[in-house]
């Protein structure tokens, strides 16, 4: 049997999905159990995100919690690393025969009387791909939250931290009260890195690692890392970097040759408001019935990060994970 097209002969699937991350990758083991016609894509590679976190970090949950699509996640371990997760995740593509078009980047995403047509570019073709239902799984890692700081254009400031040797014997002011500053900082400092930190608040977040907090505060006690709190980055200068105190105003100057800034990171939310997903300003979270994630645009449906909104430590794999099938079993319906 002939399969579907539309008017300019693009095959139709039933479902596109954009964004290859663990999340993307369990809605597309769903389809392809359920005998779907889909097509999975990325900007990058396959769990592109994970391959921007430090090289040896481990996961708060544990693996039993991060498995998707039926496939076991065995290691000795109770916390898989980085490597084995990334591992994982393409051993569970090759399980289920997920063919994740990787580097392809979804320019736009048109509406279209039998679904919708979406625009993909790969190095430099262009092609078009027709689908009734599209899965809109980007992530929570869009662009980073800039730190808006006069000097900042000198290129000082880094979003993305993986190991500590390169900034060996130097001067590196930490940003941020998360897990992602306090592992760096801890990282950089047993390597030889001149580390201090500033956090805008005056405690770290609730969510650090409880096998993490008492390293980093014993650091701080001992002042082996110098921890500014209460306080933002105001100004860089050739080798130094000035801080201001929000409660005093007073302002304080360090030597410094890096500003790692792990301050967190915003999804990319165009191509659902480019569709007419409603947003909410106050929370940056889609529309979506949370029994079917399929947003108040007909058809376009959520998985993943990108349902928390601007608090992407509200959903993770092991919630997201559950996404696929739920937006499966409303197409199929």
């Amino acid at each position: 049997m002939e399969e579907p097209s539309s008017p300019d002969r693009t095959p139709v699937h039933d479902l596109v999905i954009v964004g290859a991350g663990p999340c993307g990758l369990s809605a597309a083991a769903a389809a392809a159990k359920a005998g779907l016609r889909y097509e999975i894509l990325d900007m990058g590679c396959i769990t592109s995100s994970l391959t921007h976190y430090p090289y040896y970090m481990t996961f708060f949950s544990t693996a039993e919690r991060l498995e998707i699509g039926d496939v076991p996640f065995t290691i000795p371990e109770p916390r898989p690393t980085r490597q084995q997760a990334l591992a994982y995740y393409r051993r569970v593509a090759e399980h289920h025969g997920i063919e994740v078009r990787q580097h392809h980047e979804v320019s736009a995403i048109h509406r279209c009387p039998d679904g919708f047509r979406l625009e993909v570019r790969h190095r430099d073709r262009s092609h078009g791909l027709a689908a009734r239902a599209v899965v809109i799984a980007t992530g929570g890692f869009g662009e980073p939250n800039y730190l808006d700081v006069a000097g900042g254009e000198s290129g000082r400031i880094l979003h993305y931290y993986k190991e500590p040797y390169p900034f060996h014997a130097q001067d590196v002011l930490v940003v941020g009260g998360a897990n992602s500053a306090v592992e760096s900082a801890l990282e950089m400092h047993r390597n030889g890195v001149r580390v201090q930190m500033v956090h805008f608040n005056d405690v770290f977040d609730r969510g650090v690692k409880p096998w993490v907090r008492p390293d980093i505060e014993n650091r701080i006690d001992k002042g082996e890392i110098p921890m500014h709190w209460g306080c933002r980055v105001v100004e860089l200068t050739p080798g130094f970097v000035t801080l201001r105190h929000e409660a005093t105003r007073q302002t304080r100057t360090l030597a410094n040759d890096w500003v790692l800034a792990m301050t967190g990171w915003r999804p990319d939310r165009r191509l659902l408001e480019s569709l007419g997903v409603t947003v909410d300003q106050d929370t940056g979270i889609p529309f979506h019935d949370p029994d079917t994630m399929e947003t108040n645009v007909p058809g376009v449906f959520i998985a993943g990060v990108i349902a928390a909104g601007n608090n992407a430590n509200k959903i993770f794999i092991e919630n997201g994970r559950e996404h696929g099938a739920l937006i499966v079993e409303a197409i199929k319906r």
